[in-house]
């Protein structure tokens, strides 16, 4: 197969260990910067094109889409399905997953667990909100922030109170969540591949951060998973419509919830703590998924 992965650096340790496993299993890989692609959008010869050439030989795409290039990112992916090329990721899914609000209002629909989130734009009903998330200390949340950043621990109500107000001052839109404090700084990270997990983790916040994302000093040791957050994860990426995705999860006294779903998750925390070659099962589920798909006519170059 030719494949192609879409990101802004072949040398992010992601990219690298995708293209690695790709080339082991004797597929040619190219990596694309996304944004150095632009695109002829026609009925009859829909074309991606970089520096003057035309991707007509690509059969499938890795879409590795920064969150802060995200609207340019996916028309990219969407023009390769317009193209017929099968993407691991449609564009349609990983937008939905970068708007928290959206992805949220989405899983609370199909019945999964979250932590009490509530959503206003007028400072005048932060008193509301606060209510509505069972009072301080609460969590803040940029509706678009990723890796934890746009993300604050308001631990009492005068600070959750300036908290949302110079967001809301910025014109931001926020998402006021309860803080799980029994989870203790740790969460779960399940690596959803197809219909399956393929590895977990549980990270654990450095001291005095309440985030425990990796590279802000948290750590992370491989975890077994109860059947119910197992089922729970696979069941978040189905509603995001994400094949590859990594699902948060947090242990509550009231059982597994999920925090969010990220459609570009790195390889380097979770194949470090599990030893697992989470690469090479994302390749060969393409390879299986590409072979048994329905065949779609492809565009002629």
């Amino acid at each position: 197969m030719k494949i192609a992965i879409l990101s802004r650096n072949p040398n992010l340790h992601s990219t690298a260990r995708l293209r690695a496993a790709a080339e082991a299993r004797d597929h040619a890989v190219r990596v694309i910067d996304y944004l150095r692609c632009y695109m002829n959008i026609t009925a009859h010869r829909p074309t991606v094109i970089v520096q003057g050439t035309e991707l007509t030989d690509v059969d499938a795409v890795i879409p590795r889409i920064g969150a802060s290039h995200t609207f340019y990112g996916t028309a990219v992916v969407r023009q390769f399905e317009m193209m017929g090329v099968f993407t691991a990721n449609e564009s349609q899914a990983i937008s939905r997953a970068r708007d928290k609000l959206r992805a949220l209002q989405l899983l609370a629909r199909n019945g999964l667990g979250l932590p009490v989130t509530g959503f206003a734009h007028s400072t005048k009903d932060i008193d509301g909100l606060l209510e509505t998330v069972g009072g301080p200390p609460i969590v803040v949340k940029l509706t678009e922030g990723t890796q934890g950043m746009g993300v604050v621990l308001a631990e009492t109500r005068k600070a959750a109170e300036s908290v949302i107000a110079a967001f809301r001052q910025l014109d931001a839109n926020i998402l006021v969540q309860e803080y799980i404090k029994e989870a203790g700084g740790t969460d779960i990270r399940a690596f959803v591949v197809g219909t399956r997990v393929v590895a977990s983790m549980r990270r654990q916040s450095a001291p005095g951060e309440f985030r425990s994302n990796l590279h802000r000093g948290g750590t992370a040791e491989k975890i077994r998973l109860t059947p119910e957050e197992r089922s729970m994860a696979v069941r978040a990426a189905r509603t995001m419509g994400l094949n590859v995705c990594g699902v948060d999860l947090v242990r509550s006294r009231h059982g597994p919830l999920v925090l969010e779903v990220n459609s570009s998750p790195g390889l380097e925390g979770i194949e470090a703590a599990t030893s697992t070659d989470v690469a090479t099962r994302i390749v060969e589920w393409i390879e299986k998924s590409h072979a048994t798909r329905p065949q779609r006519p492809r565009r002629k170059g």
